[in-house]
């Protein structure tokens, strides 16, 4: 997540030229194409970057000159440009706010938008609930800028994932057929001429449309108003259905109806601070109950899972009691709703707009672990990536220790003279270097300026246990071969 404030724009000053919020917004008023250049970063070989591309997307125009589109659409942006899909007048724009998390984002204008936003009318941000049945439109733009509507019927709410693994939010589900035209990434969905929510997926075979509801828009947007963005909160449990009567009976349960088991809390979340233990019975949150599912009956969208009480029903630092059986015993905890940035995790969950930070010595490479570089495998990165990396993401809990920020491993060795006979290490991670304990990539840095004898030490947590390498020939490596050898401009990447 990002959040960037522009004021040289005078964003107040567009109000004038947009048309008057009486009048009905429609598809070549309210609508945007938004081009996107983007470049991103390469995490098996972090001094680069992979090929620059390009996607297209359509945006909602909201009040103030903002254009609403997906996080999905623009990550690892170079270029952003607002498009008229009728005249074809473009505007350069730029990233006011985006949380990857929730798969939102605002753009603004970068430059003077002069008459650029003239006739064009923003959606009211207002709306019932759809209901079962309810008429909702796709809105999207022929080649030529020609405007189509493809009409679907509200089915659901429903909990479903982003683009991010992990990530969960409150979805709805239409029936009806889209057919894509422009536009791969973010097509405004519209009920009533009011924006209902934009396009996620769709499944051509079943025609089942994907969206991101409204509320979340909403949420999102009020917490962006005042310039300081906090994000959706982050629960940080891991639990079990309690269906099992067995399993209740070990719990201590009783007569006690619902109920989940947690089996795992993340340290330095909401669920930690508020002193849920592993092995806690969760059994209601706020006033809603939870069943041996963990879902809990909405007012509005009927059955739900408990995430939407957490991520959506309420913003960060809202403070909501607990019930839950510990060992039998019915305790009341107060959880209050807080945000762990992707930075803040042992294992970044994902990495946008930046490179990996990184550390090159003679030829080895060092990388604190994130996701993102085991996603550089492929689809089938869980069996191609070695293992115990990714064993450490799937049980960050396991590596955790008492000062340790980040998980610094040894990427590889590039060929070099000061590598000879370490070609084959390969994902290790590492414990000290010359002594000094290795809780981030910034410690490894400062490490590597005190060599011992002439030697760098490097303790790793496999075979060959230890690596040593000669520091005036590391030091001649990187002034000379990998520059030359392997084009390699930048040593470390810190920030």
């Amino acid at each position: 997540m990002r959040h960037f404030l522009f004021p040289a724009l005078g964003l107040l000053a567009l109000m004038p030229q947009l048309a008057a919020a009486s009048e009905t917004p429609s598809p070549d008023k309210s609508i945007l194409r938004v081009n996107v250049s983007n470049q991103p970063h390469n995490f098996a070989l972090p001094w680069q970057k992979r090929q620059p591309g390009s996607k297209q997307g359509l945006g909602a125009l909201l009040d103030g000159g903002r254009v609403l589109v997906t996080a999905e659409l623009i990550q690892d942006s170079s270029y952003l440009e607002f498009e008229v899909a009728s005249s074809g007048k473009k505007l350069t724009a730029q990233v006011a706010t985006v949380d990857y998390e929730a798969n939102l984002a605002v753009l603004v204008p970068k430059e003077k938008p002069d008459d650029f936003f003239t006739g064009l009318v923003p959606f009211p941000m207002s709306g019932n609930p759809p209901q079962k049945g309810d008429r909702l439109e796709v809105w999207q733009f022929e080649s030529n800028g020609t405007p189509v509507t493809s009409p679907i019927a509200f089915e659901t709410a429903r909990l479903g994932r982003t683009f991010l693994e992990g990530s969960y939010f409150l979805q709805f589900e239409a029936n009806g057929a889209v057919n894509y035209r422009e536009g791969s990434f973010t097509l405004p969905v519209i009920r009533d001429g009011h924006l209902a929510g934009m396009l996620l997926s769709y499944n051509s075979n079943d025609q089942v449309a994907t969206i991101l509801p409204f509320p979340i828009i909403k949420a999102f947007l009020d917490d962006a108003a005042d310039g300081e963005y906090a994000g959706f909160a982050s629960f940080g449990i891991k639990f079990a259905p309690t269906l099992d009567e067995q399993l209740r009976t070990y719990l201590k349960l009783g007569d006690q109806k619902g109920g989940i088991m947690v089996t795992g809390v993340m340290p330095d979340t909401s669920a930690a601070r508020a002193g849920l233990k592993e092995g806690d019975v969760l059994l209601q949150i706020g006033e809603h109950t939870l069943d041996a599912r963990g879902n809990y009956q909405d007012p509005t969208w009927g059955l739900l899972a408990m995430g939407h009480l957490v991520k959506g029903a309420h913003p960060v630092g809202t403070a909501l009691p607990l019930k839950i059986s510990r060992d039998g015993q019915p305790m009341e905890l107060t959880l209050t709703l807080a945000r762990k940035a992707a930075r803040d995790f042992l294992i970044d969950p994902y990495v946008f707009d930046r490179g990996p930070r990184y550390l090159i010595l003679g030829g080895l490479v060092f990388s604190e672990l994130t996701r993102t570089y085991l996603e550089a495998f492929g689809n089938e990165w869980r069996d191609r990536a070695p293992f115990e990396l990714v064993y450490a993401v799937q049980n960050p809990e396991k590596f955790a220790r008492d000062g340790r920020k980040k998980l610094v491993f040894l990427a590889g060795a590039l060929p070099s003279q000061s590598t000879i006979g370490y070609e084959g290490v390969r994902g290790a991670f590492i414990e000290k270097v010359n002594g000094q304990v290795i809780n981030d990539i910034k410690d490894l840095s400062a490490a590597l300026t005190r060599p011992v004898d002439g030697l760098h030490t490097i303790e790793i947590d496999e075979v060959p246990y230890t690596l040593y390498i000669d520091a005036a020939l590391a030091a001649a490596d990187n002034q000379t071969l990998l520059p030359q050898r392997y084009r390699i401009t930048e040593l470390q990447k810190l920030e």
